[in-house]
Order: structure tokens, then C-alpha cells, then sequence
């Protein structure tokens, strides 16, 4: 792993969340993008070398619209930027992770991506992402 790639927050309202983080770090987001394989819709914010990804559930069965109904809004996950998906997936497994997806998928701002089990990460949800070379 390489470095913090992103904090996601899960929020009700990305219009109302996207105001508000705009007023709190003073500048606007850079981008705005729906991942309706995952029912998601997001905004990301950069802030010097760190990502902030406000995340809102577009459907009742989104993760995000379950995360909120369960736990609330607030922090989901911490994204790490990895050179090789593939491989962390298969260390992570060896070294005991549980691994949610096996096969990376194509996630917002062109990412392939890929989550850790809270449960066995002293539940945080921890999701791999690697940049998807164009």
C-alpha cells in the first residue's frame, strides 16, 4: 500500500453535504460522478495531497443508503492506493483478510476497486484502489 487515497463519508444528501464541505474547505469539489453498478453517487474533494469522497445511496439498496439506515451518516471507509490490486488482494487473503471482492471492479474516479471485511479489519471498511491506466 502506498498512501491514504481517500476518506468516503456517507451522506443523505450529496447537494447539502457538497455545500457544506465547499464552506468547510473553502473551495469547490473537483468532480461529481454516479457509479450506478454500485448505486452510488459521489463527490470528491481535494484537499492538498488527500481525497475526501462524500458518498450518497441513489436506491434502497445501495450500501450507502443501508450504511446510513444502520449506522448514520459519517465516516464508510479509508481507501488506499495500491500499485497492483491483484496482489494485495491475494496477500491480504493469505494473511487472513476477508476479502469482499475477489475480482476488482470498476469504481468512481477511475479506480479499480476492492473491500477488506470490517470485521476483520477491527471494523473499518477498508477499500483498495488502484488507477486504471488509459
Amino acid at each position: 500500500m502506498n498512501k491514504i487515497e481517500h476518506i468516503g463519508i456517507a451522506v443523505k444528501s450529496l447537494e447539502k453535504s457538497s455545500e457544506l464541505f465547499s464552506k468547510l474547505f473553502g473551495k469547490a469539489h473537483y468532480k461529481v460522478e454516479e457509479v450506478a453498478s454500485e448505486g452510488v453517487k459521489t463527490s470528491f474533494f481535494k484537499i492538498g495531497e488527500n481525497k475526501i469522497e462524500l458518498l450518497e445511496g441513489t436506491n434502497d439498496d445501495s450500501p450507502i443508503t443501508k450504511f446510513i439506515a444502520k449506522k448514520g451518516e459519517g465516516i464508510h471507509h479509508i481507501a488506499f492506493d495500491v500499485d497492483d490490486i491483484q496482489t494485495e488482494i491475494k496477500r491480504l487473503k493469505k494473511e487472513g483478510f476477508k476479502v469482499l471482492n475477489e475480482t476488482p471492479k470498476n469504481g468512481a474516479d477511475n479506480k479499480l476497486v476492492a473491500f477488506l471485511h470490517p470485521k476483520s479489519s477491527n471494523g473499518v471498511l477498508i477499500e483498495l484502489c488502484q488507477e486504471i491506466k488509459r
